[in-house]
């Protein structure tokens, strides 16, 4: 999920397509932030390509196009579901195709993994023909939704399923109460963040359904994947939640104020039990809303 292949970083959760160049340290946390999404929501990932298998229909799915492909979240997902299947991971950011090269040597699957550089914003490249398309908050960072939707009709083959992935915002980790007098905390981060986005990246959380339609395409479901992990939570869940504060901390430095910002350093840093790597009162919670679209057999 997650999250598309040009890089605008314009929240600090699982976005990763920018036109400006980022640091390597920036890009460094982006990619951690990416793969403990992956390893902790494993479970909803594998849930969701499994439907998505069961909706693919009659024709193989042998080759796949996963647009802003970041460190390859949905590639290796969809390579364990379509075992006979290769993958087309696009991104434009050097340092993240790098990571996902590096994970597909790692895991044997390098063979049945092709990263391509591109901007989604300018000309695509000829993909040539595919089954599938794998947009996992992708398309709301495009310039021009519309005309991204139309290259990807194009990319596919007559009768091929395209997935749009689309996030709720950020995961949400903690209680209303902290116990450190600061109730609501991350409420109120949230809606700081959404202000932001409401400028930079206004398509976020989007109804694709119209849009989709307009493009050409059959919606042949939208589905509601609602996540809520508790205690016992993954291994990773606590640097997952490091993680993402400590990008979100970034986000909105100047936007808070002092007392919401010495809280969120000690959920991240503190060295007390109210640091989220110690916390027995996390939570993982996020929605993810999913489009499946064919390109009719008759174009």
């Amino acid at each position: 999920m997650t999250p598309p292949a040009h890089h605008h970083d314009h929240s600090p959760g699982p976005a990763h397509h920018d036109h400006h160049p980022a640091s390597e340290a920036d890009e460094a946390g982006l990619a951690e932030v990416l793969e403990l999404d992956a390893e902790v929501l494993g479970a909803h990932l594998t849930e969701l390509a499994d439907w998505l298998a069961r909706s693919a229909g009659p024709l193989p799915v042998r080759r796949i196009l996963d647009l802003g492909s970041g460190t390859g979240a949905g590639t290796f997902t969809l390579l364990r579901q379509f075992e006979d299947a290769e993958v087309v991971a696009v991104d434009n950011s050097p340092y993240l195709r790098r990571r996902l090269r590096d994970r597909a040597r790692d895991l044997g699957l390098a063979d049945r993994v092709h990263t391509v550089a591109a901007d989604l914003d300018a000309d695509w490249p000829d993909f040539g023909g595919v089954d599938l398309v794998w947009a996992s908050a992708a398309l709301h960072h495009m310039a021009d939704a519309d005309r991204a939707l139309r290259e990807t009709a194009a990319a596919l083959r007559p009768g091929g399923l395209l997935a749009v992935v689309e996030l709720d915002g950020l995961p949400r980790f903690l209680p209303d109460d902290l116990g450190v007098g600061r109730p609501g905390l991350e409420a109120r981060c949230r809606a700081a963040l959404a202000g932001r986005h409401a400028e930079a990246v206004p398509l976020l959380g989007s109804d694709w359904g119209p849009r989709l339609s307009r493009a050409g395409f059959t919606v042949e479901a939208e589905r509601l994947f609602a996540v809520e992990l508790t205690q016992p939570l993954p291994p990773a869940a606590g640097r997952y939640a490091q993680a993402v504060l400590r990008r979100m901390r970034g986000a909105l430095d100047g936007r808070l104020d002092a007392e919401d910002s010495a809280v969120l350093d000690l959920l991240i840093d503190g060295d007390g039990p109210e640091n989220v790597l110690l916390r027995a009162d996390l939570a993982v919670r996020t929605e993810r809303t999913v489009w499946l679209a064919r390109r009719p057999f008759s174009q």
